[in-house]
């Protein structure tokens, strides 16, 4: 055990910060769509030049810089629509920041990885803990030229980081690449264009506390109205009073819908974010506003009801529900989901599942739902598992981060607390110590299934190891000890045997006992205990 690395103690997550709603905006009239693409056009001409004059100042931007940014922008547009557009632009150059800082890391372990594969011998053997050498000439070449390339990279991307120089593209880079391969996409020059423009556009306007309805830019009443208040140049396409434009479509938010009609009729902050979906052709209105996260039950009173433990596979959830001593109850659930396809389809899917998850959860009545702690961040790197393409494939598409995020949100309004616990050695030692012992004739315990147990074990302070299952009877105590799982605390958990004199008990010693004087009250041979006397005749002596 000395080689196994220390576990981290399980935790309850902390709850969501904010929330965030969408609803379509239906019949609009054409003039309404010419408005939003006129609108959303010019302040994304803006957004664009901003972001290239932040990108710009690098690390010497100042407030001041902020403050003159911002009245550049005001001329042009608003205030408001300017302090959104500069706020924004730090946000994306903050996250290209640390998206800079997350490659030059794994260029660092890549080159480290193929560094010390390079210095070991052709087709030597590795272990679990470092790889050995390459298997042969060509590829032990191939990957000294990598390093060579790779070390450039690193060079290019650490000197941009020292002068604070980021890379962003605004409407994706995926995107802009994807007009090279047009055939590939199943697009025309038109189509391409059409979605460039749009993820380019800029509709989106921070919120704001005591103004009316909880933002003065992009307005929704709570009856459903939605007003805009239009930038300067575009002053003229106004249809209401205070350059604002007033759109044809009702809205009304299904998901949260109390919740969010709470806050604008308190004068609450709302954030708004409109977009067009090209392929569908729809526009979409998002709500997003942020609170107080709630306090975290403590981990006692969450386990108390016992614990369902989650492992995460790259198709399901396997899942299976532990009583408040760790011990298994029922059978294991499985809940399916398909990962392919766009990013909406993926993200329903993984919804879908943890909805029938909660549900569950809330039909057992168990208050507490353990996860791994996983991050594939450092694990998924080409040069850590070399060959193992399909491998690096699968933990790439495990919906990791995306999954834990979800739950603790979905599971917030819900009442039940989720548990991290450490990932190390949940699978490997859930399938050594519970999936022989689960499988029966009637149910087949997968691995995953084990680990799920070995998950919530962990969450609730249990070793993941069984007890040894007592001796059959007549060999040795006929009650032995309990194989169900006593607290940590309870009084005598290792304790042993308690001393019954008798005969049939070990803790007696020869010559000890209640009837160890007495030898007639043995039933022996040749003792008044026999019912009759016997003795033995001698042998005949002939046929």
């Amino acid at each position: 055990m000395g080689g196994l690395r220390a576990l981290a103690k399980p935790f309850v997550g902390s709850g969501p910060t904010g929330a965030a709603v969408r609803t379509r905006l239906k019949h609009l009239t054409p003039e309404d769509e010419k408005v939003l693409e006129l609108v959303g056009a010019h302040l994304g001409s803006l957004a664009s030049k901003d972001l290239k004059t932040r990108c710009a100042d690098g690390q010497e931007h100042s407030a001041d810089a902020w403050a003159v940014r911002k009245r550049e922008l005001t001329a042009v547009s608003s205030s408001r629509w300017a302090g959104s557009i500069t706020k924004a632009t730090h946000d994306q150059w903050a996250l290209a920041r640390r998206c800079q800082s997350a490659h030059i890391h794994s260029l660092v372990v890549g080159i480290s990885t193929i560094g010390h594969r390079l210095s070991l011998p052709v087709g030597e053997t590795g272990s679990k803990r470092a790889p050995g050498g390459y298997r042969s000439r060509q590829e032990w070449h191939a990957k000294a030229r990598r390093l060579h390339v790779l070390e450039d990279r690193l060079a290019t991307e650490q000197a941009d980081r020292d002068a604070g120089i980021v890379h962003v593209t605004r409407g994706g880079k995926r995107l802009a690449l994807t007009r090279h391969h047009l055939k590939a996409a199943q697009l025309t020059e038109d189509q391409w264009r059409q979605r460039w423009e749009a993820e380019r556009w800029f509709l989106q306007a921070d919120g704001e506390s005591g103004k009316r309805y909880g933002n003065e830019t992009i307005r929704v009443s709570p009856d459903g109205e939605v007003s805009i208040r239009l930038p300067a140049p575009l002053a003229d396409l106004a249809n209401a009073q205070h350059g604002r434009y007033v759109l044809a479509a009702r809205v009304a938010f299904l998901h949260r819908g109390p919740e969010w009609s709470d806050r604008v009729e308190a004068n609450r902050a709302v954030a708004y974010r409109i977009h067009l979906d090209v392929a569908r052709g729809r526009w979409y209105l998002t709500a997003s506003w942020q609170y107080q996260p709630t306090s975290t039950i403590p981990l006692q009173a969450a386990l108390a009801e016992g614990v369902i433990g989650v492992d995460t596979n790259a198709d399901h959830l396997a899942a299976w529900r532990l009583d408040a001593y760790g011990n298994p109850i029922g059978s294991p659930r499985r809940f399916f989901y398909d990962l392919s396809g766009p990013r909406d389809h993926r993200d329903a899917q993984v919804r879908h599942a943890l909805s029938r998850l909660l549900n569950w959860a809330k039909t057992c009545g168990v208050k507490a739902i353990a996860v791994e702690d996983l991050d594939f961040g450092a694990e998924k790197t080409r040069e850590k598992h070399g060959r193992k393409k399909r491998f690096r494939q699968l933990i790439s598409g495990m919906p990791t981060g995306r999954l834990r995020a979800r739950l603790t949100s979905m599971a917030d309004h819900t009442g039940i607390a989720i548990i991290a616990v450490d990932p190390a050695y949940t699978s490997r030692w859930g399938a050594q110590h519970w999936q022989k012992p689960l499988t029966g004739k009637n149910r087949k315990t997968t691995r995953h299934d084990a680990a799920a147990v070995a998950i919530g074990r962990r969450a609730q302070g249990h070793p993941i190891r069984r007890r040894t299952a007592p001796p059959p009877a007549h060999r040795s105590d006929e009650q032995g000890h309990r194989t169900a799982q006593a607290r940590p605390g309870a009084l005598g958990r290792e304790g042993t045997r308690p001393r019954i004199p008798g005969p049939r008990t070990r803790s007696v010693g020869a010559g000890c006992g209640a009837n160890a004087g007495d030898q007639n009250a043995q039933h022996r041979s040749g003792r008044s205990a026999e019912h009759e006397f016997w003795q033995q005749d001698s042998l005949p002596l002939s046929p």
